[in-house]
């Protein structure tokens, strides 16, 4: 048995203002869910620790830099993404304020939202800030 398994990373990125919770989204430029709004992240490299491929994707997509981030959960189930098996291992960071973002790297678009107010997320990414959420 050989199945050909990807690991990637998901950025939660939670600031607070005005007592709600806003988090920042990535438009996605390319397939699968071309267009669609979604988590930062992407694949991590062969010799790259999980933290630090976190913060890599982060700065690639949006140009936020992150000090601390915590990892929160793993997201593996099948047929989560259209592509092939993907476990992704998932980082939290709540910084201060909403910093500027800049869509970049496979980002066409980057933005804050409000956590109560979220556009339709590809793949599981409801789920995964859910998650995020309730552990907060």
């Amino acid at each position: 048995m050989n199945a050909e398994i990807a690991v990637t990373v998901d950025n939660v990125i939670l600031c607070k203002s005005k007592d709600r919770f806003k988090i920042v989204l990535i438009k996605r430029k390319n397939d699968p869910f071309k267009g669609e709004w979604a988590l930062p992240g992407g694949f991590v490299e062969e010799n790259e620790d999980l933290p630090d491929a976190a913060k890599r994707e982060l700065k690639e997509e949006t140009g936020l830099v992150v000090k601390n981030n915590e990892q929160i959960g793993t997201f593996g189930k099948p047929n989560r993404d259209p592509r092939g098996r993907m476990i992704s291992i998932v980082y939290l960071s709540l910084i201060d304020s909403e910093e500027n973002l800049k869509g970049d790297s496979d980002a066409a678009d980057a933005k804050w939202f409000s956590i109560d107010d979220l556009p339709k997320l590809a793949f599981d990414h409801d789920e995964i800030i859910k998650t995020a959420y309730d552990y907060l």
